[in-house]
């Protein structure tokens, strides 16, 4: 018996070595193909009330703008362990919100549901002082505010049954809410005018001509409000890329109007596709996108080139996300190669759809516990540095590379993701032969099922402590002769201290 187990043991072990792939990865590190803002990751809030449903669910709870629990010790500690996290307030109906500054509104009422009505709700206001706890958390968490406007103030559609939106833009309401702010001491990172009313929009729209006066008349706003401090950055158009629209308003704003051009990408479709597993899996499903990033790249190279792109909203799956899909550990494989994609492109930032709410919050709804996600974001905010370089190997799409300089030491960190629920390679770095150990730290989901919503950190459950606070990321300590074993359906990333890289010098 002991033979016949032994045997077993030794064709067990071979059919493994089998499945292992050797991989050569060539990094450049005499350049940097691109760079991000130091702080690239960011995440959102929204504004839909409880009763925003899709596909006879109803995921957001009371995780909006207006109800959610700023008081929450998780989500406090959830914030102040990415020590500057941008967070984006915004989404669909923010071009419905009223701001609650003086005597205007009189009434100040929360979203009603209205079938009838632009996203099936009525308008909702923002009192002041929501507005000064809002502020409270985002000051003791450290976290940078992008706030998005109302752009629709005082618009009228066209025609009864089109979606053109014309006339100017009323900034009144605006103004009056963007000086209380100053008065009070409060800071913005940004300031970003509506939401997804470029090109065909998504609602409504609003002309390219049109969305540049606008724009500019907020630019014209924020100076004058910080006369003598660094203004907060001006972002838009907020929306979905299309050339057309783009390409018309990058020409008509012209230079020294806004800081970012944001947009937004939803590459996994809606969220009651029953495909969506596979797509997170699919190498060459995920590469698709890439047209999009590139022609973003060629649209403000031909017409503005003082614009950067960042990514303004970004929840893979529309409409919520993808119940069980969106909150897993596999939805990592589509977050994580496209917070390396974007950053080849030169994306500024990347805003996570959502920060809590929806199937696609990175904490859950009802109790701010963090998702896989989460963790893969926090990771990524701590080893991947600005400066981005080029990654490249010999094995198939299923092996996703993504290569920066380190952000708190020498040398470089990698984000290697594994989309193989068979294969494991085997990585070993080109031009590293440093003596010294390196930093690995390995994500895979708990019962090997990467539907799970726990995340392992080199074999231990990542969870919060007693004390409600986020668990430390300790890495596993490499022989860094010995090639990077990256398992099947698994996330690493690696810091290798002493790479010679010119670009990170």
């Amino acid at each position: 018996m002991k033979s016949k187990g032994l045997i077993c043991c030794i064709l067990l072990s071979l059919f493994c070595v089998s499945l292992a792939e050797k991989v050569n990865l060539r990094v450049n590190g005499e350049f940097s193909v691109a760079e991000t803002d130091k702080n690239f990751i960011c995440a959102t809030l929204d504004w839909w009330p409880h009763d925003k449903c899709n596909y006879n669910q109803c995921p957001w709870g009371n995780a909006g703008i207006l109800n959610l629990d700023l008081e929450n010790k998780i989500l406090a500690n959830a914030i102040k362990a990415f020590r500057a996290l941008r967070i984006r307030i915004g989404g669909s109906l923010q071009d419905k919100v009223v701001y609650k500054v003086g005597s205007y509104p009189k009434k100040c009422s929360d979203f009603e549901k209205k079938d009838e009505r632009l996203f099936g709700f009525s308008k909702g206001c923002l009192n002041m002082h929501r507005w000064d706890s809002i502020n409270k958390l985002f000051n003791e968490t450290g976290a940078q505010m992008i706030f998005g406007l109302n752009a629709l103030t005082r618009k009228k559609k066209l025609k009864s049954n089109d979606t053109l939106m014309v006339g100017a833009w009323d900034h009144q309401n605006a103004f009056e809410f963007m000086n209380y702010t100053v008065s009070k001491g409060y800071n913005i990172d940004s300031y970003e005018l509506g939401n997804e009313l470029c090109g065909s929009g998504i609602g409504v729209r609003v002309e390219a001509h049109q969305y540049a006066k606008d724009i500019k008349v907020l630019k014209k706003i924020v100076q004058k409000l910080y006369p003598d401090s660094p203004p907060p950055n001006v972002l838009g158009p907020a929306g979905f890329y299309e050339k057309k629209w783009f390409n018309t308003f990058l020409k008509i704003v012209g230079p020294n109007v806004i800081d970012g051009l944001t947009h937004h990408i939803y590459n996994l479709g809606a969220g009651s596709d029953k495909e969506l597993i596979k797509k997170v899996e699919n190498g060459t499903y995920l590469d698709r996108v890439a047209e999009t990033y590139g022609n973003i790249s060629s649209s403000i190279k031909a017409h503005g080139p003082w614009a950067k792109p960042w990514v303004g909203e970004s929840g893979g799956a529309y409409n919520s996300g993808g119940k069980q899909v969106s909150s897993s550990f596999a939805n990592g494989f589509w977050y994580l190669d496209q917070l390396g994609m974007t950053s080849k492109f030169g994306n500024q930032v990347f805003c996570r759809q959502s920060l809590i709410g929806g199937n696609y919050g990175l904490l859950d709804t009802a109790t701010f516990i963090p998702k896989p996600d989460y963790y893969g974001a926090l990771l990524w905010s701590r080893l991947m540095g600005k400066n981005v370089l080029s990654a490249s190997h010999n094995a198939s799409k299923s092996l996703r590379v993504y290569s920066h300089c380190s952000k708190n030491t020498t040398g470089i960190s990698l984000l290697i993701i594994n989309l193989s629920n068979s294969t494991t390679f085997e990585v070993k770095v080109n031009k590293y032969a440093a003596a010294n150990q390196r930093q690995e730290y390995h994500l895979t989901p708990e019962g090997d099922d990467i539907l799970s919503e726990v995340v392992l950190l080199n074999g231990t459950p990542l969870k919060l402590t007693e004390t409600s606070d986020i668990p430390t990321l300790d890495p596993r300590f490499v022989n860094a002769t010995s090639p990077i074993q990256v398992m099947p359906h698994s996330i690493v990333f690696a810091t290798l201290e002493g790479f010679n890289a010119t670009a990170c010098a």
